[in-house]
């Protein structure tokens, strides 16, 4: 893994180290061991570790991370915590209806559970169980929800509250959804924050967590991540490494790295004095090159766009954390859907990797070896609460627990590949560059061809599965 510099970290991740007093850095020198060794210093690696010390405690965990924990994907996000009720049908296409609802409920109440956990552990993370509003921005979005709220309907489940216009306008000061659904559930934190917190709480635990240590090399057999200065040997390696498991070979296919690029405007002073948007819900809209937007404690809109750089043959680079070479176009998206926020200055901007599966949900599996390595990778742009379930799924499968945990249909390895490179990456380029037409002519209330249609039509299902409306 490459070493993220501190010139590209994110506007969360420089906020968060600056409310820090110390940082106390501890690198591989020389030759450790352990029993566990995990590889990301994100969400779902620190997620991971304490709950096998919780289950464990007398286990020695060593956690290896290639910059500081943050730096990459968990540091990068929106910060919107949301569940699976969205995805439910693909959940029920891959584990079955009862584990889907199952699953589904188990994500929404891991939202809750982040809460209670900073609550306990003296975590301000500014998290807040606002909501989120699942809208459309375009008379081709409307409706988009509608097979997901049936197919939640008809296992007897109703996550979503329909909204209307005046009431999206009213809530959020902004005219440009048209119409949607509330999710209750969610919530929203500042996610940079999130995981120095868990960092912190993961060392008072005995946890040992190593960063600017970037794994370069992993021996299976002996169960050893040799990193530029040492090594950790341990007969269980877990790789947590999101979009960066594309380096990985059985794998390479499995996940299609992409970027979102995401900018925060100065802090607005009707945001900060709460006369304006005073829900703090957090919004996305129905693109597949989702439009995402919440607002901070002190007052900033943050808003990003999904599908930006495509990874050729998985070769991640410096493309998937530097600042957003899309600002123009995703600043130009801010002043369309939030146009209160336009007359604010763009005080950051930043890029993220995103490890997209083919639909859209999270997998676990093991690798061959003699040593035992498990992984998670495929969360496809919404980690930040899944994390929480993914850390206890590996260490269930970790700890050899049979449990539904570890039994549970995501964990059963791949569920579907890319095509092979340069199919993929040259196949990727213009699927995506069809979906981008599509989108931005709907944005302009202009016809969509055929050909752009179909070609669109072969993207993979992204941040939630969009349906259309019977008719």
């Amino acid at each position: 893994m490459a070493l993220i510099t501190a010139n590209r970290w994110s506007f969360w991740l420089r906020e968060s180290l600056a409310s820090e007093s110390s940082q106390d850095i501890q690198q591989v020198r020389g030759d450790t061991e352990a029993d566990v060794c995990i590889v990301g210093g994100g969400y779902t690696g620190l997620w991971t570790a304490l709950r096998l010390m919780e289950k464990a405690p007398t286990m020695r965990i060593a956690l290896v991370e290639a910059d500081v924990c943050g730096a990459g994907a968990s540091g990068r996000n929106g910060g919107l915590a949301l569940s699976w009720w969205p995805k439910l049908e693909t959940l029920a296409e891959r584990v079955g209806d009862d584990e889907a609802v199952r699953l589904a409920r188990a994500s929404e109440e891991a939202i809750a559970e982040i809460g209670a956990f900073c609550e306990r552990e003296g975590i301000d993370a500014h998290y807040r169980q606002s909501g989120w509003f699942w809208v459309a921005t375009s008379p081709a979005q409307m409706n988009a929800w509608s097979s997901t709220v049936r197919a939640c309907e008809s296992r007897g489940v109703v996550p979503f509250v329909p909204v209307d216009r005046e009431e999206l306008t009213f809530r959020t000061g902004s005219p440009a959804a048209l119409g949607g659904v509330f999710e209750r559930s969610a919530a929203t934190v500042q996610p940079a924050l999130l995981v120095r917190g868990l960092r912190k709480v993961a060392i008072r635990r005995g946890v040992e967590i190593f960063e600017r240590s970037p794994m370069i090399r992993l021996d299976r057999d002996r169960g050893v991540v040799h990193c530029p200065d040492g090594s950790v040997r341990a007969p269980v390696v877990i790789l947590a490494t999101n979009a960066w498991l594309s380096g990985v070979p059985e794998l390479r296919r499995a996940v299609l790295p992409l970027s979102s690029d995401v900018i925060a405007t100065e802090p607005i002073p009707e945001l900060a004095d709460g006369s304006l948007w005073t829900g703090g819900e957090c919004v996305s809209n129905s693109r597949l090159m989702v439009d995402y937007y919440r607002t901070t404690r002190d007052g900033r809109v943050v808003f990003g766009r999904g599908g930006g750089t495509l990874a050729f043959a998985s070769r991640m680079g410096t493309a998937f954390d530097r600042n957003t070479p899309r600002q123009a176009e995703v600043q130009a998206a801010l002043g369309r859907l939030v146009p209160f926020a336009s007359r604010a200055r763009v005080s950051a901007m930043w890029s993220g990797a995103v490890d997209r599966s083919t639909d859209g949900l999270p997998f676990f599996g093991t690798l061959p070896g003699r040593a035992t390595v498990v992984y998670a990778a495929g969360f496809s742009g919404n980690g930040v609460a899944p994390s929480l379930l993914a850390g206890r799924i590996l260490a269930s499968m970790v700890l050899g627990s049979q449990d539904e945990l570890s039994r549970c249909g995501l964990a059963a390895g791949v569920p579907g590949r890319f095509p092979l490179e340069p199919a993929r990456y040259f196949g990727g380029l213009v699927v995506r560059e069809a979906v981008r037409r599509k989108e931005t002519r709907e944005d302009d209330g202009l016809r969509v061809g055929l050909f752009t249609r179909r070609m669109a039509a072969l993207a993979p299902s992204g941040f939630f599965k969009i349906g259309k409306e019977d008719g």
